[in-house]
C-alpha cells in the first residue's frame, strides 16, 4: 500500500493533476476537484432569490413539480471554470464528480425527489460528434450514483441543430427551442415521475422544451441542473 502511495505521489510530481475549478495541484486522493473547492463551492440556497427565480421560470408549466440547481454560476468564478471543463476541455468527470456531490448532499438533506428515472437533455448527434458526449449525461450518471435513482440518455432526442442559445434574448431562445426535442421511449416515461438534468439553466427555454415533447404522457417532472445563472 505505501509503495503505491509512493508511486502515485511521485506520479504527481512528474505529471501533476490540477482542481478543475482552482487549478492548483490535488493531492493524495483528490480527484477532478480539490477539497477546498469541494467544501466552498457556491451552493445554491433553496430560500434565495436566484432559487425563487428558477423555480419561477416554470410557474407555466403544470408538469414541473419542482426545480433545482445545485451551484451559482457567475463569470470567472469556479463554477464557469467547472464547466468550461466539462463542456470544452473533455473532462466528463467533472459532470460526474458533481453529480455524485449533489445527489450525496440531497440524500444527506432527505430531499431527493421520489422519481423513477433520471432523463438527461440529449445533444443533437452533430454536437454528439464534434463534443464526442453529452455533459449532461456525465450529470445524470453522478446523481444516479449518489441516489440509486436509474438514468437513461436515450429517452429523448434532437430533432433539430440549433445554434448556441448565447446572445438571445428570452423570447428568440424559446422560439429557438420550439419543437426541438423528440420522446423516443414514451412507454418509458409514460405516467412516471422524472428527473430531468441539463447543464446550465439561465431562461429555462431548453429545459421547457423538453418538457413540452412529454406533454400528454402524463408525467411529473423534477428540473435539477448543476448551476444557475444570475440573469
Amino acid at each position: 500500500m505505501k509503495l503505491t502511495c509512493y508511486w502515485s505521489d511521485f506520479l504527481d510530481l512528474l505529471f501533476p493533476r490540477c482542481c478543475e475549478a482552482c487549478g492548483k495541484a490535488l493531492v493524495g486522493t483528490e480527484e477532478t476537484i480539490c477539497t477546498s473547492c469541494r467544501i466552498t463551492l457556491p451552493r445554491l440556497s433553496q430560500d434565495s432569490i436566484i432559487s425563487s427565480s428558477v423555480k419561477s421560470k416554470f410557474v407555466a408549466t403544470p408538469e414541473v413539480k419542482d426545480a433545482l440547481a445545485y451551484l451559482v454560476f457567475t463569470k470567472k468564478g469556479k463554477v464557469q471554470e467547472l464547466l468550461y471543463a466539462l463542456k470544452y476541455k473533455g473532462n466528463q468527470e467533472v459532470g460526474r464528480v458533481l453529480g455524485i456531490m449533489y445527489g450525496q448532499e440531497l440524500m444527506e438533506q432527505g430531499q431527493v425527489p421520489p422519481a423513477d428515472l433520471i432523463v438527461s437533455v440529449p445533444l443533437h448527434p452533430r454536437r454528439l460528434k464534434e463534443r464526442g458526449y453529452n455533459q449532461s449525461d456525465a450529470f445524470a450518471q453522478g446523481l444516479s450514483e449518489a441516489t440509486g435513482i436509474p438514468w437513461s440518455g436515450a429517452v429523448l432526442s434532437r430533432t433539430r441543430y440549433t445554434k448556441t442559445q448565447t446572445g438571445k434574448s428570452r423570447a428568440e431562445r424559446y422560439e429557438n427551442m420550439s419543437g426541438v426535442f423528440r420522446v423516443n421511449q414514451k412507454e418509458v416515461v409514460k405516467g412516471k415521475q422524472i428527473v430531468l438534468v441539463d447543464d446550465v439553466l439561465t431562461t429555462g427555454a431548453t429545459l421547457d422544451a423538453c418538457v413540452e415533447a412529454m406533454k400528454g404522457l402524463n408525467c411529473t417532472v423534477y428540473i435539477m441542473t448543476i448551476a444557475a445563472a444570475q440573469i
